[in-house]
């Protein structure tokens, strides 16, 4: 009787290969040889799907990439009946209409999106990793208005180079703010540092569902050719689908990465609750605003001095303020903006720190002008920051322009130097990222010295 000496198999899901021991020494190798489903199965994952999958690749990734997939059809079909108004409106099929015109009409609109193009990466471009969601649901939508502008082009003849150069200008933002998000998401999906393997695989995919959508195109144009009142319905209902599945998509991805509206989240709860409870990824995840996240308390991190400080009194204060070397905060309560200025040799760890802080007054103003009364908000059992941060915090809201000016960054940094340690380390242990984060921190850093700073200091 032969003897099974070895059992390997491509990845967990596929069905294993065994090797026999023979009678003659050789290795007798026995696979399934039918052509079965899984069989099939096991192809097209290895076609489509990144390598090691699902292992090698987050959580989320599946569902974000049925989402992803819906949408994409969606953008196919409705770009389809676009380019049919564009070739209407460029002259195709028209006697009168020359090549000379068309490729003048053509070149305006291709040069209106380069321009575009570098203005928006270099007036934006900072912020799509750190929002990669928003910016790809904004894309999307703004995609969705530019192949509207396109379908209503052939009705305004006059006017068609214009809406052309509109809709290349639309276009081209939209293909920077979506190609940029689209990396950042698929590096947060590679898990073994395979994120040319992912995005590999991600353009085939992409691939056959435009292939799939290039085939519906050759059936319904000729339909819709003479007959707008169904291209504006396919136009609708698709243009419908692709906003709801893009929503849904950036909707299901779990970043483990801090930014400000998850950093703000994650913080306000552990600050709200008794038990200093720490959100996970996920549930923060989904408290995250995805459409125009916006908050009245803003934090601007990484600024210049002259948006802070005019006199070197203020200078000094912020430094007798402060309880880290590597940061100098400052609080502008009546524009509700909070503001860092970071070393030049601050870390990651600073950042966080300096955020948390500025998460710690947004709490005390946002308690502060709840209560409505010093007493009863001094003495609420809910409120966990600690009752001299309390009266602090609301004698200088009470009275801004009063000696109060720098109680709040004091009374702040004082109660983030007992909270922050802990807080860290607490995070880490639900599975955050925090080598690294994605808060919006701006390049300006500092040095600063009141008896001097020395003029060879370099950066």
């Amino acid at each position: 009787m032969e003897l099974m000496v070895y059992r390997e198999a491509y990845g967990p899901q596929s069905k294993p290969v065994d090797y026999f021991n023979s009678y003659d020494g050789r290795l007798r190798k026995v696979a399934a040889r039918r052509l079965s489903l899984s069989t099939l199965l096991v192809f097209f994952k290895t076609v489509f799907l990144p390598q090691g999958y699902p292992e090698s690749v987050s959580e989320d990734y599946l569902t974000y990439q049925i989402w992803d997939t819906m949408q994409a059809f969606s953008s196919s079909i409705t770009g389809t009946l676009a380019t049919h108004a564009m070739l209407r409106g460029v002259g195709v099929g028209d006697g009168t209409a020359t090549a000379a015109a068309a490729t003048i009409t053509w070149l305006l609109k291709d040069g209106t999106g380069m321009v575009g193009r570098i203005a928006f990466a270099w007036y934006r471009g900072s912020s799509l990793d750190s929002e990669a969601k928003s910016w790809r649901l904004f894309a999307d939508v703004l995609n969705d208005l530019a192949t509207c502008i396109e379908l209503v082009s052939p009705l305004f003849p006059g006017f068609f180079t214009l809406i052309a150069c509109i809709s290349g200008l639309m276009k081209s933002l939209v293909g920077v703010a979506g190609g940029a998000t689209r990396a950042a998401l698929t590096l947060h999906q590679a898990r073994r540092n395979n994120m040319a393997d992912v995005s590999a695989k991600d353009g085939s995919q992409e691939t056959l569902v435009n292939l799939s959508a290039l085939l519906v195109g050759l059936i319904i144009t000729p339909v819709v050719s003479d007959n707008p009142g169904l291209t504006w319905s396919l136009f609708f209902v698709f243009t419908a689908l692709h906003i709801y599945a893009n929503y849904c998509a950036v909707s299901c991805v779990v970043m483990e990465t801090f930014n400000q509206e998850r950093f703000h989240a994650v913080v306000q709860e552990y600050l709200n609750s008794l038990q200093r409870r720490i959100l996970g990824p996920r549930e923060a995840n989904a408290m995250e605003p995805i459409v125009a996240g916006f908050r009245r308390d803003r934090v601007r991190l990484g600024v210049p001095c002259d948006w802070i400080f005019r006199r070197v009194d203020d200078l000094e204060s912020a430094v007798r303020s402060s309880r880290n070397v590597h940061y100098l905060l400052q609080c502008d309560t009546k524009q509700r903006l909070i503001n860092v200025i970071f070393h030049q040799n601050s870390t990651t760890k600073d950042h966080l720190q300096a955020a948390f802080q500025a998460e710690v007054i947004c709490h005390g103003i946002q308690q502060c002008r709840i209560s409505n009364r010093i007493d009863k908000y001094d003495t609420d059992p809910s409120n966990t920051i600690n009752q001299s941060l309390q009266r602090r915090l609301w004698a200088a809201i009470s009275d801004p322009d009063s000696s109060q000016a720098w109680v709040i960054e004091r009374a702040s940094a004082e109660l983030c130097e007992k909270l922050f340690p802990q807080f860290l380390e607490e995070v880490r242990g639900r599975g955050w990222e925090t080598s690294y984060c994605q808060l919006g921190v701006d390049e300006w850093r500092a040095e600063w010295d009141l008896q001097g700073v020395s003029e060879k200091k370099g950066f």
